[in-house]
């Protein structure tokens, strides 16, 4: 029998139903979110470059921002975790092959020693890559693998290929900086126009070192202090570019503001929670733009088998190909992260989703990385449309082409979809390790 309910009854249910919604609204504030994204994409922060002063600017927002909303430092006392890289600029270049120069366009020195100095007397082993070989396979091997100085004679037939390689390896390249004057061996690729009876290769590089530094909080856990969840985002972005109708600051708002607002957002979030049973660390990453050189130097010091999981945000500003309230998951397969997510969101619109760009290899190209493949489940959760996006790293990556509540949705659906990981009633499963 169907008995209708009284108006006491009616009106208790209602607030009940308010109460839920008033909760889940209070997960994020939009006008903080407005207030943080906005202060990260100003123009007084000159598009946050790493190896730039403008870095500091940033860094000093974020550690504020933690300090205010009560956080612990994770390593330093002003919330940042610094290291150094040093710049290896090319300064001269020279090849002679039989006593002629060589134009620049044909040979590729692939050097950080400050200076290169060999010919044919020198006892440098010479190889060869030959005509009908795959040349980015055997490029790739020789650069990764080889461990001695090398010259490498490149078949004519690849002259477009060198060209393109010398267009990756720029004249300046980054590496962390070794506590010795350590340099690793020297590679220098020519093209084989003739046989060569005689050669001369003289380069100088110059080395500059630079201060770089993540900013990362905590919030030590109860019962399972010793099991980590970390949520990140990286801060950098590419600075100063050639302007564009007067403006030549890439502000990089969807890259990667948005996942960094959404990172502080979720520290605040779980801080006022107060009822984390695991450690939760927060984290901004420098030098992503440049070789995600903040996300290894953290992932290298932390013990993987203590972190349960990793939730790195990526370009969340605009929907994604699967339209609102919703979320791609970089390496959805490799653990059940994302399934226990959804799990927690039941009952709401938003759904995450496997990533659509497989052929990018987004999983081990973000910050992510280094942890995924020491086995943690740690996967990047994005909305950004690649294969569509016009801003992405020019000028036009402005506040004024986001939208701020599709912001708001992927962050309160990590935190509702973060529930039982934290309080440590779910535990993802391990990805595979990659292999040495």
């Amino acid at each position: 029998m169907k008995i209708k309910p009284s108006f006491w009854t009616v009106l208790l249910i209602l607030q009940g139903l308010s109460t839920v919604r008033t909760s889940q609204a209070q997960t994020v504030d939009t006008h903080d979110i407005q207030r943080i994204i906005q202060t990260l994409t100003d123009d007084s922060m000159r598009g946050r470059a790493a190896l730039t002063p403008d870095i500091e600017k940033a860094a000093d927002f974020i550690a504020q921002e933690f300090q205010k909303a009560g956080l612990e430092p994770y390593a330093e006392k002003n919330y940042r975790q610094s290291f150094h890289v040093t710049k290896v600029s090319s300064e001269e270049q020279r090849i002679e092959v039989n006593g002629a120069a060589l134009p620049p366009e044909e040979f590729l020195i692939i050097s950080s020693q400050p200076t290169l100095s060999w010919d044919k007397q020198a006892g440098i082993t010479s190889l060869e890559i030959k005509a009908g070989e795959d040349f980015s396979a055997r490029f790739r091997d020789i650069v990764r693998n080889d461990t001695s100085n090398r010259v490498v004679w490149v078949d004519p037939s690849f002259e477009s290929m060198m060209d393109r390689f010398k267009k990756i390896f720029a004249r300046e390249n980054v590496v962390t900086k070794q506590e010795t004057a350590t340099y690793g061996p020297s590679k220098v690729f020519i093209l084989k126009r003739k046989a060569a009876h005689d050669f001369r290769i003289e380069a100088r590089t110059k080395h500059e070192d630079f201060p770089l530094f993540n900013v990362a909080a905590v919030i030590p856990g109860k019962s399972r202090a010793d099991e980590f969840v970390v949520f990140s985002a990286h801060y950098d972005h590419i600075g100063i570019l050639d302007p564009v109708n007067q403006d030549s600051i890439a502000n990089g708002a969807d890259d990667d503001a948005s996942g960094t607002t959404a990172m502080i957002a979720l520290a605040k979030h779980f801080k006022k929670l107060g009822n984390n049973e695991r450690t939760l660390i927060f984290v901004a990453f420098t030098a992503e733009e440049i070789g995600m050189f903040g996300s290894k130097y953290f992932s290298n010091r932390i013990d993987p088998d203590k972190v349960v999981a990793m939730i790195n945000i990526e370009m969340i500003g605009k929907d994604s190909k699967f339209g609102p309230n919703s979320l791609y998951v970089t390496g959805y397969h490799h653990s059940d992260l994302a399934q226990l997510m959804q799990s927690n969101v039941k009952g709401t619109a938003f759904t995450f989703h496997p990533d659509p760009y497989p052929q990018q290899n987004l999983f081990y190209r973000s910050d992510n990385a280094v942890l995924a493949a020491l086995g943690v489940p740690a996967h990047t959760f994005s909305t950004s449309q690649i294969d569509k996006d016009e801003f992405y790293h020019t000028v036009k990556d402005e506040l004024s082409t986001l939208d701020i509540n599709n912001i708001k949705s992927s962050i309160e659906a990590i935190a509702q979809g973060v529930t039982g990981i934290v309080n440590g009633t779910q535990t993802p499963s391990r990805v595979e390790k990659l292999k040495d």
